[in-house]
């Protein structure tokens, strides 16, 4: 069993999943120790911009989320008995009061849902209280929780901010394809958020992380890949991390910061041809980096984004200068060796015939994002031999 912690590097945002590579190239790391606490779950923390911003009335006009319960709803990876949550205020203009937070299992073990099984009810807390001040800037770690999850089990954080954030520069993740629900006073303990005020919104809030107690051969990500890799022996051990984001983009920030700023926070701490030269230098820059920690590091390449003549929808993104660059980047992580293992993303998800687009059925409708069948396309090709 391969005992390292692994990273899988998206080549931009739109690529997500395959291989055709041989398996493992060892040369590029030398072994390193593991930390007992493990995530179980991530996200990647983004400055909401203002069309993700919650509705009004809980967008006032000084702060965010004044006398709010934020209840969101996530899925970890691994079965445990004992974990604690991150939150973070990386985006936030000034310090964020939370004032209460709780954790516990969702009715019918769903995501998305705001019912709450109040019988595994658990009060968080940070340094022995129930409330925390978040620094500018900053992240926390509640204490451990003893509070048994099994692989895969929908858990849910309600935290209540009695003042909010002032302000309108906060942390959150807005492609959380996952309802959060929001409500005047503390609900932080109620089964059910009955109050008038209640909304839904498809956003995560705040939580960056969910680490475990586990075995330091565990390592750590989530959903479709993972629920192929518990069902493979030499895989049920290890957890796939997801810090990819919509619109994050390698050399500038776009929504998100740009990864090699983000490169500490997200991954490395975690429990045209000018434009063409300079993604390549970012990629080896970030595969050194990675490699000085021992950590192997796996390459995918970008899918396409193309719009053909006769759809309805033109991808903004769509170019033929852009398809040049793509296609130069792909030759790049393809055959330049930087990466310990390639996943051909592309190959699985272009069609044969027009390779610069998606394939009909792997295309939700943009010409950009895979649908559901495309996710699972790449979930079933995934060369789970990397790990052993």
């Amino acid at each position: 069993m391969f005992q390292l912690r692994s990273i899988f590097l998206i080549a931009l945002s739109c690529a997500h999943l395959v291989s055709s590579h041989p398996l493992l190239n060892r040369a590029n790391y030398d072994k390193a120790g593991d930390s007992h606490w493990v995530n179980i779950w991530t996200t990647m923390p983004q400055l909401v911009e203002p069309a993700n911003l919650p509705p009004i009335p809980f967008n006032g006009s000084t702060a965010v989320f004044g006398n709010t319960t934020i209840r969101q709803t996530l899925q970890v990876s691994l079965a445990a008995q004992e974990i604690r949550i991150r939150l973070s205020n990386a985006f936030g203009p000034n310090e964020l009061k939370i004032t209460n937070v709780t954790i516990g299992l969702p009715e019918r073990q769903r995501v998305g849902v705001s019912g709450l099984q109040t019988k595994t009810l658990k009060t968080v807390t940070f340094n022995g209280g129930p409330d925390v001040d978040i620094p500018n800037g900053g992240m926390v770690v509640s204490d451990p929780i003893k509070f048994p999850v099994k692989a895969q089990s929908a858990v849910m954080i309600s935290m209540y901010l009695a003042e909010g954030q002032h302000g309108f520069a906060i942390t959150g993740h807005p492609g959380s394809r996952t309802t959060s629900y929001l409500a005047f006073g503390d609900w932080t303990g109620a089964k059910n958020l009955t109050d008038s005020s209640v909304q839904s919104t498809d956003h995560w809030y705040f939580v960056s992380g969910v680490e475990a107690r586990l075995p330091s051969k565990s390592s750590g990500w989530p959903d479709l890949l993972l629920a192929r890799m518990q069902k493979h022996e030499p895989t049920s051990n290890i957890a796939v991390l997801n810090q990819a984001a919509g619109g994050n983009r390698i050399l500038q920030d776009g929504l998100g910061p740009n990864v090699i700023s983000r490169l500490d926070r997200d991954v490395l701490a975690q429990s045209g041809a000018e434009i063409e030269k300079k993604l390549v230098a970012a990629y080896e820059q970030i595969a050194t980096r990675v490699h000085a920690l021992g950590i192997p590091l796996f390459g995918a390449t970008i899918t396409p984004f193309g719009s053909s003549a006769s759809s309805d929808y033109v991808q903004p993104y769509s170019s033929p200068e852009r398809e040049k660059t793509r296609q130069q980047i792909n030759k790049f992580i393809r055959q330049s060796g930087v990466f310990d293992a390639v996943l051909d993303f592309d190959r699985v998800l272009r069609d044969p015939q027009v390779p610069s687009q998606l394939l009909k059925q792997y295309d939700i409708g943009d010409h950009l994002h895979p649908s559901v069948a495309g996710y699972q396309a790449l979930a079933d090709y995934f060369p789970l031999g990397l790990f052993e």
